[in-house]
């Protein structure tokens, strides 16, 4: 399977003062097309940091990064958000809807951001709800879900492009356990059909849905373990 990701001797530097605090400190990292993969990590492990580095939010103050074979550590602000728009898909724990869209409304912004015509944008969103089995509320507002409703609406918001990879950032955060086991499987349901996940979360639970636990401590990544059909620690720094 092609690379989707490759991180290479990656910082992550932060003046603190008349010290430098690395957040980040020489990460290596490889994710192919088609993996589910859970990175975790207590707070201050880096996690985040990284988690912003992949997504496109931030930048390496040293190192490579690769997207798709592109090398996107040195891009500015509209290049790194034209790829984000284009190449990730985002879920969050909050949901981050408009809460006077609809559920189409709001899946069919990355579209709209995009510059695709209104009939087409329309058609991914409800093609997006139908994936998430929340057609049926694609006229609602987000005051008029449940959470787990909401969530699946962000979902599908972060699947309607079609993206390379699918980020999600604590999706279950806020969710009940009825809705936490619905939202992982639709997440193992897009896996099924070759998505590529990348779930962050602190919850063992969790990150047992994915098929890779990757451990960041004290900004290296400690452990890297597939998780499927095998214990095997494919890497340990």
């Amino acid at each position: 399977m092609a690379n989707v990701v490759t991180i290479t001797g990656v910082k992550k530097l932060y003046k603190m003062g008349s010290e430098t605090v690395a957040a980040l400190n020489g990460v290596d990292l490889k994710i192919d097309s088609g993996e589910f993969v859970a990175l975790m990590g207590p707070s201050g492990s880096g996690k985040s940091t990284l988690m912003n580095i992949l997504g496109c939010l931030d930048r390496p103050t040293v190192g490579s990064y690769k997207l798709l074979g592109q090398e996107v550590s040195g891009l500015g602000d509209d290049d790194l958000a034209r790829i984000r728009n284009k190449t990730i898909g985002f879920v969050f724990q909050n949901f981050n809807l408009l809460p006077k869209l609809t559920s189409l409304e709001n899946v069919a912004l990355p579209a709209v951001y995009a510059g695709i015509n209104s009939k087409t944008r329309l058609e991914l969103a409800m093609d997006a709800l139908k994936k998430v089995s929340l057609d049926d509320r694609a006229e609602h507002l987000p005051s008029e879900l449940s959470g787990g409703q909401r969530q699946r609406v962000a979902i599908a918001r972060a699947i309607a492009m079609k993206p390379a990879i699918l980020m999600a950032d604590e999706p279950t955060g806020n969710l009940d356990t009825k809705s936490t086991v619905e939202i992982m499987q639709i997440f193992r349901d897009l896996h099924a059909t070759g998505s590529t996940i990348i779930l962050v979360t602190h919850e063992p639970d969790i990150a047992r849905a994915a098929d890779r636990q990757i451990l960041v401590k004290d900004g290296q990544i400690t452990k890297d373990i597939l998780t499927a059909h095998t214990d095997e620690i494919i890497d340990i720094v």
